[in-house]
């Protein structure tokens, strides 16, 4: 199963739109569901997920106020959460704890802007933010997202918008 994982987007508070070199991508890339960890801020991005695949699971973040669910379960091994459950921001033991809750292999979260692949008992990967926008305090950061293929093993693509977009991978045992 090949994820497009992204979030953070700040849709139109703080952004205007997905970066067209990312829209380009979401368009063309060959996946099976999108993951959105949240703060989407607008009804204008949930209709641009759906667009994207008839499959996709999105949930709540801190500065929606869509009906949306605080965490959803992938086909049983991926957790998804938006990650303001935890404090400070980003902290990886808390995450840990709620995979565990949630039983789950592979937590994906968001709400630091900021990418991060963990490989620990359990994955955390954490997109970043897809317009690059601030959060929590720290300036404006690099758009980015992620490609995930689940299998016997993780296989994560990192692409990340700077001058040019760059991709960094990561394959982990599961």
């Amino acid at each position: 199963m090949k994820l497009l994982i992204f979030g953070d987007s700040h849709i139109p508070e703080r952004a205007s739109k997905i970066p067209s070199e990312f829209d380009h991508l979401f368009k063309t890339l060959d996946y099976d569901a999108v993951i959105c960890t949240g703060d989407l801020t607008s009804g204008k991005v949930l209709e641009y997920i759906r667009s994207l695949s008839d499959e996709y699971y999105v949930v709540r973040g801190n500065m929606d106020s869509l009906p949306l669910p605080e965490y959803q379960v992938v086909r049983g091994m991926v957790g998804v959460i938006h990650g303001y459950q935890v404090y400070p921001r980003g902290n990886r033991e808390q995450l840990l704890d709620i995979a565990k809750k949630m039983k789950v292999k592979v937590l994906i979260s968001g709400h630091t802007h900021t990418p991060d692949v963990y490989r620990g008992e359990v994955v955390l990967l954490n997109p970043g933010s897809a317009t690059g926008v601030w959060g929590g305090g720290r300036g404006p950061g690099v758009p980015s997202f992620m490609l995930v293929d689940v299998g016997d093993k993780l296989g994560v693509t990192l692409f990340k918008l700077e001058r040019e977009i760059t991709e960094e991978r990561f394959e982990i045992e599961l």
